[in-house]
């Protein structure tokens, strides 16, 4: 199995293959970085998606979907059930429309149709205000023989103590860390339950002081090897099932 995490700057994009060959993408970064994207998976010989995930609507983690979705055929889309009004957002609903393509509810429970892992949403686990969109992240869980992953897209504390309280498998070697390393995300009891050796930051220049020395520091107290887009460039997560390799790839 390997992971991506592709540099798109501030923003999320995640290319996984599965060990059974299927391609996942979530999210695809700000408007107007699809092709970037796009460029990415052709390197990586991506001929069509298998699953597609929008975490939630903003703007920099669905931005670019619309132009993966004109790009490659999208077997199944996967989004929360929360709305947005901004053109981000009209934008990748209007994609998926004209690819004739449904989208499929993202909540804790949900399972991923794909061979040799246990991929599962495990979050969200109950509805937030409207105006909460983080929180109403999906949350996604992989199991791969002995090595974990967790997907936290831009969930903040009231989502993870929530997966915390409703028992939801959140263990793993390695975590996307959630919201760009924002201090509201990546609580202490939280933590506590995922015990991540490898955290991976997506993350670009910001005004928003991503990643806060908050959260890196929990890192550090944890002992887990941090690993950072805007520093490392593109990071590439390989495992055999047992053994966890990261490389990175400077821009």
């Amino acid at each position: 199995m390997k992971v991506y995490f592709i540099n798109v700057g501030q923003g999320d994009a995640t290319y996984i293959k599965m060990p059974g060959g299927e391609d996942v993408l979530i999210d695809g970064g700000r408007q107007g970085q699809g092709d970037e994207v796009v460029a990415f998976l052709k390197s990586k010989k991506v001929d069509d998606i298998e699953i597609m995930i929008a975490t939630h609507p903003d703007a920099d983690h669905i931005g670019g979907l619309d132009e993966v979705l004109k790009a490659y055929k999208v077997e199944t889309i996967y989004a929360p059930k929360v709305s947005h009004t901004t053109e981000a957002y009209k934008n990748f609903l209007k994609a998926v429309k004209n690819e004739k393509r449904t989208i499929k509810t993202a909540k804790a429970g949900v399972k991923l149709a794909v061979k040799g892992v246990t991929a599962k949403f495990v979050g969200p686990v109950k509805d937030y205000e409207k105006s909460d969109l983080n929180n109403w992240s999906a949350v996604l869980h992989i199991t791969y023989n002995k090595n974990k992953f967790l997907f936290t897209g831009d969930a903040e504390k009231a989502s993870e103590a929530d997966m915390v309280k409703a028992k939801q498998t959140l263990q793993a070697d390695v975590i996307k860390v959630g919201h760009h390393g924002a201090k509201t995300s990546s609580n202490t009891d939280f933590f506590k339950v995922v015990k991540p050796k490898y955290a991976v930051i997506s993350v670009g220049k910001n005004s928003y002081g991503h990643p806060t020395k908050d959260v890196l520091n929990r890192f550090k107290g944890v002992k887990a090897s941090v690993y950072r887009t805007d520093k490392n460039g593109n990071v590439s997560i390989s495992s055999t099932g047992t053994k966890i390799t990261v490389s990175v790839q400077k821009k």
